[in-house]
């Protein structure tokens, strides 16, 4: 098993910044794509960003030009780097990973989760 640990998320005011961190942890595993995930109250999970192992990144329209996704392939880590937040950005942000687990093994793995909120 993989498992993921998510931290940094708090309570902001609109148009301040928050970073998140995710690592990964578990034995004898390779991580191809991470990423994050959000899911406000009442709504359905979204996807808000992605990185490959190779540095490939892909967001959701809605934060382009504000969040930035970044991986340390040496640490299994990813952060996200979120800028001038509004309060539609507040939700529970969750990482994901996918790779290969003893080789052989396809993992897709999901954090607890981590509260962003967003203040007007």
């Amino acid at each position: 098993q993989v498992q993921l640990v998510e931290s940094g998320g708090g309570l902001v005011q609109s148009g301040g910044s928050l970073r998140l961190s995710c690592a990964a942890s578990g034995s004898m595993f390779s991580v191809n794509v991470m990423g994050w995930y959000r899911q406000a109250p009442g709504k359905l999970r979204e996807f808000v960003a992605t990185i490959t192992r190779s540095g490939g990144t892909s967001y959701a329209d809605s934060v382009k030009g504000r969040f930035t996704i970044s991986r340390d392939n040496t640490k299994n880590t990813v952060f996200l780097q979120m800028n001038t937040l509004n309060p539609e950005d507040t939700a529970v942000y969750y990482c994901n990973a996918n790779g290969v687990l003893y080789r052989t093994e396809l993992f897709n793995s999901w954090g607890q989760g981590t509260q962003v909120t967003v203040s007007s």
